[in-house]
């Protein structure tokens, strides 16, 4: 193999990765169930999985092309929409991904707020619709004369130029970095709230006697698979985006604030931001139900072979199932200690003939 193909099999491999597996994901997403389509979540996850696609489809033939001949990047307008995809791409899956962890936030943790709003399928393609919006005027900026975009000295890629000493440069270059890193902490720190509300409702649930059996039961099939399977999910998106984007985010930082130079670091770290879109998919779409219905299912037979109630169906963590079960959703929230919190035009309408404060 010469040198030539042996540089190029990456940027090939990276690419096909990406397609691949983006399309797959929208195909899984798209016979999905009209009940899941209606979510805000499955909106969401529609939105990441086109916008990875995009951003492998369109940023990975310049590198591949560039890669074959070494002077398609030397022109500047080339350089700058290339450039500017870097910027667009990189930004708008944080920003995807931590709007998805508040809403799913909103849905755990502020279920009447959630509701109070209507967040739903059209709520999230708005909010998509204004992500995209700004995230193409604010990485338009170095095009209109804020910053420049220059061959990074790899000569594989073009970014911002970090290293400026001109002010306007500089300011948006660090405020690039800081919007990131703002987005990745927001995303952890959400992504961490609501695995602790999980644990803390399902803990004051097991720990508190109660003298319904049927409660209990229901709040094992609501939580129990969806508890285990919404925990996997959250930490597999937060140790993904720390991995991917925060390498790029250091760089910008200390190429803006160090004086030595490390041009094999910033190409490993705009190749791992690269390696997001393509684990995105696996993480947000296929793992998020056969796998974990199949381990917990195996884990239901060792664990609980010794009771003989009938368990209900798992249900999907894409849709706020758990709010059309008023008696239910009542009887969690009492053991939540969080019922008083609720405003006085609030009212349930019970299915039971007996009253939550039974249990």
């Amino acid at each position: 193999m010469t040198p030539t193909l042996k540089s190029i099999a990456l940027p090939i491999f990276m690419f096909a990765g990406g397609a691949i597996g983006n399309i797959i994901a929208i195909i899984v997403l798209s016979v999905s169930r009209q009940e899941r389509k209606s979510s805000a979540f499955y909106t969401l996850v529609c939105g990441l999985a086109v916008t990875d696609l995009l951003g492998t489809c369109l940023a990975s033939p310049i590198t591949i092309a560039n890669y074959l001949e070494q002077h398609v990047l030397k022109n500047e307008h080339v350089c700058e929409f290339h450039s500017f995809l870097l910027l667009f791409f990189a930004l708008a899956g944080l920003s995807i991904i931590c709007t998805m962890a508040a809403e799913r936030y909103l849905a755990i943790c502020c279920p009447y707020t959630y509701h109070r709003w209507g967040v739903d399928r059209r709520f999230a393609q708005k909010f998509l619709f204004f992500i995209y919006i700004s995230h193409i005027f604010f990485c338009c900026l170095p095009t209109m004369g804020m910053a420049r975009s220059l061959l990074q000295s790899s000569n594989t890629w073009c970014f911002i130029d970090w290293r400026t000493a001109e002010p306007a440069a500089a300011a948006y270059s660090v405020l690039y970095a800081v919007v990131s890193l703002l987005l990745i902490l927001v995303t952890i720190a959400l992504n961490l709230a609501v695995c602790g509300a999980l644990l803390l409702m399902r803990q004051r649930t097991v720990h508190r006697p109660v003298t319904r059996t049927s409660v209990r039961e229901r709040w094992r099939s609501l939580s129990s698979a969806a508890e285990t399977q919404m925990i996997a999910v959250l930490v597999m998106t937060s140790a993904v985006v720390l991995a991917c984007s925060a390498p790029l985010v250091v760089r910008v930082f200390a190429n803006q604030f160090m004086l030595k130079i490390d041009s094999k670091a910033d190409l490993a770290a705009i190749r791992i931001a690269s390696v997001n879109p393509i684990l995105d998919p696996w993480i947000y779409i296929l793992l998020r139900r056969s796998l974990f219905r199949r381990l917990l299912g195996l884990s239901r037979r060792g664990s609980s072979t010794h009771s003989s109630s009938s368990i209900a169906p798992q249900r999907n963590l894409f849709y706020p199932d758990i709010m059309r079960d008023s008696h239910v959703f009542t009887q969690l929230m009492c053991n939540a200690n969080i019922i008083t919190q609720l405003p006085a035009t609030v009212k349930f309408t019970l299915n039971d003939t007996e009253s939550p404060h039974q249990t």
